[in-house]
This record gives C-alpha cells, structure tokens and sequence, in this order.
C-alpha cells in the first residue's frame, strides 16, 4: 500500500480527476495549498501598488492505493496535469503502514475498496464517452 500525494496546478484538477476515476481510483482527499517551486515571482499592481507574489495557488491531492492501482495513478497524474510548463507540480510516494475503515473496522486493502467504486466509475466513463462525443460533434 502506497500513500500517493500530488500538488497540481488547480485548473488541470478535473482532468486529473476524471483520469483517475478512469484508472480505478475513486477515493481522495483534496485541499487547496499555495506553494513555491521553479516558478517565478509575479508582480501585480493592486490599488496603485505593486504586490510580489511569491507562492502559487495549487491542489493537492491525496489517495490510498494498494500495490496494483499505484502505477496507474501516477501515469493518470502525470498525463492529466503535464502542461509542460514550469510549475505542473510533483508526485510524491509514501509506504503506507496500516489502513483502517473507521465504519467497518475494516483493515488495509479491505479498508481501500471503496463501497461506490463501480457506480462511480461506470458514471466517469460514461462522462467522459458524452465528452468525446460532444468534442468530435464541435470539431
């Protein structure tokens, strides 16, 4: 078992999600965090005086995966949030010890299985089919 944390820029946030959903993983937690890496500083004018803006707005998100669903999630990751662009954010991979569902008692990859997968799942195929379809009618 596997604790997968990614900081990603916020706008590539449904993309990711949706990937995920694809992948098999329906389970995280999100918080929006503000953050420095290789970016540089911006300097906006805000009521006639210049703001330095050293840290970004970004998602992380965390998720519990046990050993078949940790390669998948990460190539989700990386192709949902690649801009190519300094700033897309990092992945980072933790051992993860123990896990335990608080509801059932139920421990590690037990605990991981979420009761929704399928439906859940099935729900982001199917969204992702309307998408497709909707872009090729558009184009």
């Amino acid at each position: 078992m596997k604790l997968i944390i990614a900081i990603i820029r916020p706008d590539r946030l449904s993309e990711v999600k949706a990937a995920l959903f694809r992948a098999g993983v329906t389970g995280m937690t999100l918080t929006p965090v503000s953050g420095h890496g290789g970016e540089r500083e911006v300097v906006h004018s805000y009521r006639a005086e210049r703001v330095l803006l050293e840290f970004h707005d970004k998602v992380r998100i965390e998720m519990a995966c046990s050993e078949p669903f940790v390669e998948p999630t990460i190539q989700a990751i990386l192709e949902a949030a690649r801009t190519g662009g300094v700033g897309d954010g990092k992945i980072f991979v933790q051992p993860l010890e123990q896990v335990i569902r608080i509801r059932t008692g139920e421990r590690d990859n037990s605990a991981l299985t979420p009761v929704t997968a399928d439906a859940v799942q099935l729900a982001a195929r199917s969204a992702f089919a309307t998408a497709a379809a909707a872009a090729e009618l558009d184009a």
